[in-house]
């Protein structure tokens, strides 16, 4: 049992090695000291029942002993106390391997009950219900019958014909007949054929079977037959014989008449308090398989009638599924409460199955768990633990400082200050001390890639809730909904030092999939610099007027841009444009004149056109980036750009791939752009409403233009036509919902233009600057909260905005086929209004709108079903066959590759960045 092993081959066992299996530790007259690796031989020929679990009972009421012969016999699984016999007779290490005289409890230790199995010898055969009720039924296939017929067999409810003697009889071998009809043949036909019902003419069948012939046979069949469903059927009954010919398995020990018993240990029985007990739901339903088995084997002793008997034999071949697999035929065997008894498949199967939950999945000590909560004020390397909890995970390093600071004088004391915390306790004192410097592990399940576990500084918090820094998010894929992560401790100095040098959050920015950066701002981060960095309409035709000016030299140029506000607000630092924006002297998206700071050193010759939000959010990055001035085309260490979501990221990675800066400094970047993000996002009063969600002038134009073209398509069209032209059909409406978009985000910019435009009855909400003064008296340009959240890159996709303020477009059914819209709705409603199939959420849903939109919302959640089943077992997979592997070489030099092309709108260094060439690039 401690052998160590690569590989496990599962297989079925014979009643012969169930047996040998159990009497190897429980036959009286083996000989414990023979460490023979070979199959044990019972010195009794196996005639002995030595192993065999005859009794239902559990443990004595009054000695509480385990019952000789029961579920928890000494003799069978082993001693209770180490090295002690169950009499008493033998104590002590002494007498090892001695097999007591009285009780027949070999001397050695407790822990092989988790080893040694029993077995139960059955009364009549039954069947394992896994062969019969699988799909496809293993004993159906062999027996060429039905998985419902094999049922009635087995279940008593029918017969099968096993032979037939009498040339006039019309049955065959191998057919299923009712009860009635078994006794009518059997009027008829006295002696002329032979059938039976139960398990037992079953296993008569399935042995009857020559393996070698019968594949012979059906090889034969598969090449002579061109019926393509008989040589599927046929392929699926070879494929199975085949497998049972190639390990030596006969189909007759799919019919079972010993059990094995689990050892004890596997289903313990617990001690409560007040003399109750816990006990393992296995061992309740290997009582009832007992109970019924010794009921059966008695009432065959006192030669009951078949009727009484066939019914009992029912009862068993129940009693065993239950055990088996409960509740895969008939109803659920319940316990106290109505609560289903967990069978062995339970057991076995499952998340939180024997495999996975104890042998892949293992638990760990010193570890909690909790709902995230987002940290703003954290660093990007430290996480919020509760008070309570941290106290809890860090338990023997407090209970060892306790000791060092004499707060406590024994492990024992130490160990009640941890458990009984209050206000005053010097324990917190002690927990600041422990946590300084010692990091804790963060994972969010399910865990896909690396990145699901990094490592965290601990910073004691208030509350019961873990606090994540925002910035990490992205990589656990987690967010603030109640999603839940384990914190775990590495206990080792080793572990501790790998922990800070390699999983570190601070040191994880890049992914490792790609190389991009992974720390990157998202959603709120976003908005506030893309709000802080915007530039008022006509911005940039001032840029360029001003470049012009300073590379004609002329007097003139200059002249005419007196008259703009900005041409006389010159600054020569950014100190002076923070000052005078602190002062109130300029609001924060004004702009102005600044001269900077060149690549090369020294102040530019002309000065750049840029707001006071550029200068502030400048002041987070460090000196040593340079960027080239769009409009005066000049290198200068100033970032003079709205910085939304996709130049974040390119920020970010510049920062971490510049030789002078790196981990630490790009770590610093990112927490000061954290800060400034949340601080300006909050201070912009960005808040959708109904009224910024604007619907293009055009939107039922071009859909009515749609449905028209479609409708022409069709006319006419013959059956097959329609179907080929259904691609035609959706590329038609992908075109139109592009159009209708496009209208919708060149509209929001302008958005209080537009409505002034329209004549639009609504007030046009004010937006306001970082100081808390009016903007503009009405909406300005590009400062529409959803065109800031769109354009942005806050919210990564533009769709849901067109759904609600435009067009809701196509769905998509369960199996991922586009739901096409009725041809022949383009019938206007009054006022030239959208037709009756179209709308958005802005205007609200009719019956069809609503029973169509149904089919997108069950897809979505059928797909979070499905794949999150799926990749959860393809991780399973990858760990099994990969977990062994060392990579150690760059290149393996295989010939095998895969060709990457570029596509339009694709970028080809992207999708080749990490990978090995499979041919030398020549250039």
């Amino acid at each position: 049992m401690n052998k160590a092993f690569d590989s496990i081959s599962i297989k079925i066992a014979s009643p012969e090695q169930i047996k040998d299996s159990a009497k190897q530790t429980s036959c009286r007259r083996r000989n414990p000291s023979d460490t023979a690796d070979g199959p044990f031989i019972c010195p009794e020929k196996g005639t002995c029942n030595c192993g065999e679990v005859k009794k239902a009972e559990t443990i004595n009421y009054r000695s509480f002993r385990p019952e000789p012969e029961g579920l928890f016999c000494e003799a069978i699984f082993g001693p209770q106390k180490d090295w002690e016999c169950n009499c008493g007779k033998y104590k002590r290490i002494k007498h090892k391997g001695v097999i007591c005289d009285r009780c027949g409890v070999e001397v050695t230790q407790q822990r092989v009950r988790r080893e040694r199995l029993g077995y139960i010898q059955l009364a009549a055969p039954v069947s394992h219900i896994w062969y019969f009720k699988g799909i496809p039924s293993r004993i159906g296939t062999f027996c060429e019958l039905s998985s419902r017929q094999v049922e009635l067999v087995l279940y008593f409810d029918a017969f099968i014909v096993v032979e037939v003697t009498d040339p006039d009889c019309p049955l065959e071998p191998r057919q299923v007949i009712t009860e009635i009809e078994y006794l009518e043949y059997s009027n008829k036909y006295r002696g002329g054929f032979r059938a039976g019902t139960g398990a037992e003419v079953i296993r008569e069948i399935l042995g009857s079977i020559d393996l070698e012939a019968e594949r012979k046979r059906l090889a034969q069949m598969l090449e002579e037959t061109t019926s393509q469903q008989k040589k599927l059927k046929v392929a699926k009954q070879l494929k199975q014989i085949a497998e049972f010919a190639a390990v030596g398995q006969r189909p007759e020990w799919m019919i079972l008449d010993v059990i094995p018993v689990i050892p004890p240990d596997l289903r313990p029985l617990v001690p409560l308090e007040g003399g109750r007990f816990a006990t393992s739901d296995l061992n309740d339903l290997y009582r009832r398989v007992i109970n019924r088995n010794n009921r059966l084997r008695k009432l065959i002793q006192l030669r009951s009638p078949e009727v009484i008997l066939r019914n009992e034999k029912r009862m068993l071949q129940e009693a065993v599924d239950a055990f088996f697999d409960n509740g895969r035929h008939g109803r659920r065997v319940t316990g106290p409460g109505n609560r289903p008894l967990k069978s062995l498949a339970d057991v076995l199967k499952g998340k939180i199955g024997r495999f996975r939950q104890n042998l892949l999945g293992k638990r760990v000590d010193y570890s909690g768990r909790s709902v995230i909560v987002v940290g703003p004020e954290l660093g990007l390397h430290q996480c919020g633990i509760p008070k309570r909890m941290a106290v809890e995970l860090f338990k023997p390093f407090i209970i060892e400082r306790l000791q060092a600071h004499n707060h406590a004088q024994t492990i024992k004391r130490a160990k009640h200050f941890a458990e009984h915390v209050d206000a005053d306790s010097p324990v917190w004192d002690v927990v600041e001390e422990v946590i300084a410097d010692h990091p804790v592990l963060l994972n969010r399940p399910p865990t896909l890639h690396r990145l699901g576990i990094q490592a965290f500084l601990p910073v004691l918090v208030e509350g019961k809730s873990i606090r994540i820094p925002p910035l990490v998010c992205k990589a656990f894929n987690a967010d603030f909904d109640g999603d839940q992560m384990a914190v775990h401790v590495p206990l080792t100095v080793e572990a501790q030092a790998e922990a800070k040098m390699l999983m570190l959050s601070s040191h994880n920015i890049l992914k490792p999939s790609h190389g991009d950066p992974v720390v990157v701002p998202e959603l709120d981060m976003v908005l506030g610099p893309s709000f802080l960095t915007k530039t008022l309409p006509g911005h940039t035709q001032d840029a360029e007027d001003l470049h012009a000016a300073y590379a004609a030299k002329d007097p003139a140029a200059f002249e005419a841009l007196q008259d703009k506000p900005w041409y006389h607000r010159r600054y020569t630092r950014p100190e002076e444009v923070i000052a005078a924006h602190v002062a109130g002297q300029l609001k924060l998206h004004d702009s102005l004149q600044l001269f900077c700071e060149k690549t090369q050193g020294g102040k530019t010759a002309e000065p750049i056109l840029t707001t006071v939000g550029r200068v502030i959010f400048n002041e987070v990055l460090p000196d040593e980036l340079d960027w080239e001035d769009q409009a005066s085309a000049q290198h200068i260490r100033f970032f003079n750009a709205e910085a939304g979501g996709r130049e974040l990221s390119a920020l970010i990675d510049r920062c971490f791939n510049h030789p002078e800066l790196g981990t630490r400094v790009t770590t610093e970047v990112l927490e000061k752009i954290q800060k400034l993000a949340f601080e300006y996002a909050t201070l912009s009063g960005i808040s959708p409403g109904i009224i910024d969600y604007l619907t293009p002038e055009n939107r039922n134009a071009l859909v009515n233009d749609a449905q028209a073209q479609i409708d022409a398509l069709f006319e006419g069209a013959s059956a097959t036509e329609s179907e080929e032209s259904e691609n035609e059909q959706i590329r038609i409406w992908i075109d139109a919902m592009d159009k209708i978009e496009e209208e919708m985000f060149d509209t929001l910019p302008r958005l209080g233009t537009a409505l002034v435009e329209r004549g639009d009855p609504r007030k046009v909400h004010p937006h306001v600057d970082a100081t808390g003064s009016e903007l503009h008296d009405k909406a300005v340009e590009g400062f529409s909260p959803v065109h800031i959240m769109a354009d942005s890159g806050a919210r990564a996709r533009k769709n849901p905005f067109m759904q609600i303020s435009a067009f809701i477009g196509l769905k998509a059914k369960q199996d991922g086929d586009i739901l096409i819209p009725p041809i022949g709705t383009s019938t206007q409603r009054q006022d030239d209004q959208l037709p009756n199939y179209f709308c958005s959420y802005r205007e609200g849903l009719d019956v069809i709108d609503y029973f169509n939109s149904t089919y997108g919302s069950r897809k979505g959640l059928v797909d979070t079903a499905m794949k999150t089943a799926a990749s959860g077992y393809l991780t399973r997979k990858l760990v099994d066959v990969a977990q062994d592997v060392r990579v150690t070489a760059e290149d393996c030099g295989t010939l095998n590759s895969i060709q990457k092309f570029s596509t339009a709108g694709g970028d080809l260094a992207f999708k080749i960045n990490g990978r090995v060439a499979g041919e030398d690039i020549i250039h």
